[in-house]
């Protein structure tokens, strides 16, 4: 299976979810290290999960800010990819080798923090991943403003996508991939992962 685009697939839980995904196609399956997570991993499962799962990039999210505890993660969960929320992490995560994730919670900042962090506090990842934990509408100032930002920086779009405008927002913003949530179907609140698989069928290449 291809997809059009990259997609990366935030807070897995479980092994039925991973193996969907990656039967599509999907680049990067995204697991919580975080222990007060909803949707933590512990790393028995992770490795578990791991092994099924084959030709995909496996994400360690977390949004530790403390580099030793990070340090502690990466060494127990050996991701692929690193996901964090701090941007001053990123020069000192940098050392790794590993590619990073830096997280922004949209629902945070304003759209001229928004610039300033792309244009001075990304140095070190290679995908920005713009997500926001309230609902948020893609309107047009937002919409310009990505337009502008994920031209320059490879931009993944975790925010607004859904399987009737997903074609109109690749056709429109050039990010480099989107990002989609797995975790717990039965949680108020989170998008049903029925909406998940019609945006990748939508999206998938014949």
């Amino acid at each position: 299976m291809a997809l059009q685009t990259l997609v990366k697939i935030s807070n897995v839980t479980n092994l039925s979810d991973a193996r969907y995904c990656a039967g599509m196609g999907v680049d990067m399956l995204g697991f919580s290290m975080d222990i007060d997570s909803p949707e933590y991993i512990e790393p028995k499962t992770f490795a578990e999960i791991r092994s099924w799962v084959a030709g995909v990039q496996i994400v360690g999210e977390t949004t530790a800010t403390d580099p030793e505890a990070i340090e502690q993660l990466l060494e127990t969960y050996q991701p692929d990819v690193l996901q964090v929320d701090e941007s001053a992490l990123l020069p000192y995560l940098t050392t790794f080798d590993k590619p990073l994730i830096l997280r922004v919670d949209l629902s945070l900042i304003t759209l001229d923090q928004l610039q300033t962090l792309f244009q001075t506090g990304i140095a070190g990842a290679d995908y920005v991943l713009l997500e926001s934990k309230n609902a948020l509408h893609l309107d047009d100032d937002l919409k310009s403003a990505l337009q502008r930002l994920s031209a320059r920086y490879p931009t993944l779009l975790g925010i607004g996508v859904s399987a009737a405008n997903v074609h109109g927002l690749l056709a429109d913003l050039p990010v480099r991939g989107i990002a989609l949530s797995g975790g717990d179907e039965e949680r108020p609140g989170n998008k049903e992962f029925g909406e998940l698989m019609d945006i990748l069928e939508a999206i998938e290449v014949e």
